[in-house]
């Protein structure tokens, strides 16, 4: 009996393992997408301020190419669209990796009891 709690508490706790490490991942992908959201927010505000005019260049491998001011401004909208909606899917991954960490958790401490218990009552028998 005690071998066999034993297991299942190395499963569960290996299970714990990798969703954390999915977890971390997450987080980090949301900390990355936060950026290029802040990124794109700069450039929009950049793009506001100058004048219509004016010449934009966007960058393409390590050429400059000249690109319509309305171009860019309607480019860089798609993107920050298209990051938000990243970041909206990241967040709710992150909200079920964490119901899953705490299921996990929940699993260790009572297999954590049940180990206990056995052991005592080996202990008892011996």
């Amino acid at each position: 009996m005690c071998e066999e709690v034993q297991r299942k508490l190395q499963s569960e706790l290996d299970s714990f393992k990798n969703t954390q490490k999915e977890l971390q991942k997450a987080v980090l992908t949301r900390q990355q997408l936060d950026g290029q959201l802040n990124e794109n927010e700069i450039v929009k505000g950049e793009l506001e301020c100058i004048s219509n005019d004016a010449k934009v260049f966007k960058s393409v491998g390590p050429v400059l190419i000249k690109t319509e001011l309305a171009e860019a401004k309607q480019n860089v909208a798609k993107r920050m669209d298209y990051i938000s909606k990243e970041i909206k899917r990241v967040d709710d991954m992150i909200a079920v990796l964490e119901k899953k960490q705490d299921g996990h958790r929940e699993g260790l401490q009572k297999l954590q009891y049940q180990f206990q218990q056995a052991q005592v009552k080996a202990a008892m028998q011996a």
